[in-house]
């Protein structure tokens, strides 16, 4: 689990912007690997935060065959295409004097706006009662369907879970002793178990510790 690195252009524009309640598809060559809902982080390289680390494992195994992976955000989850176009709608109609560019202040965070823009190749300058319809479409679209392309994950080194390790199938769940090797105990990431994000790797890793603590401490003392 590690953050993702994007070739996009808005790294330093949107560098430290949190985003809560987001939604996320993970895609390869256009099909749909999975889906995560919650936070992210933008940094100057690409993207982490709690969701994207835990679509990572299927982003580098999909970059290791050389497909084409994206993240597709969708800013608005709780409103459906047609509810944010009307909310959008409602906003042109309150800000009509003003430009597009302020008008999506009570929309989007600031920093922001001009990458959606930019992004929905419209002009910001431009007064909110001289767009289209299907501007305006393309604006909610670009909301819904934000999309930053993945081209590689962070060294191992800012990883916080590994995956790989000894087989399960190798070990004696009751005891984490090798069924190989007598003597031998195993613990935490040094076994092929990983997890989400969240305390589950931590959890594992020490259920399985203290089991395997316990069993080599007994067959030490003879019992």
């Amino acid at each position: 689990l590690v953050p993702l690195v994007s070739d996009w252009p808005y790294g330093d524009d949107l560098d430290g912007l949190n985003l809560r309640n987001t939604g996320a598809e993970l895609l390869a060559d256009g099909k749909k690997l999975g889906s995560d809902f919650g936070e992210l982080l933008f940094t100057n390289y690409g993207v982490s935060g709690p969701m994207v680390l835990s679509l990572s494992n299927l982003a580098g195994k999909a970059l290791e065959e050389g497909r084409e992976v994206e993240l597709v955000l969708d800013l608005k989850p709780a409103l459906s295409d047609e509810k944010l176009d009307n909310r959008i709608q409602r906003d042109f109609k309150e800000f009509s004097k003003k430009t597009l560019q302020e008008c999506l202040s009570a929309l989007l965070p600031k920093v922001m706006i001009d990458v959606i823009l930019d992004m929905a190749y419209l002009e910001g300058i431009k007064s909110v009662n001289q767009i289209t319809k299907e501007e305006r479409q393309r604006l909610a679209q670009t909301v819904k369907h934000f999309v930053v392309p993945i081209v590689a994950t962070r060294p191992l080194a800012e990883a916080i879970v590994t995956a790989g390790g000894v087989d399960v199938k190798e070990i004696n769940p009751k005891t984490m002793e090798s069924k190989l090797v007598q003597g031998l105990y195993f613990a935490g990431e040094v076994m092929d178990v990983d997890g989400y994000t969240g305390g589950f790797n931590l959890q594992a890793a020490f259920s399985s510790g203290f089991v395997a603590g316990c069993a080599a401490a007994e067959r030490g003392s003879g019992r």
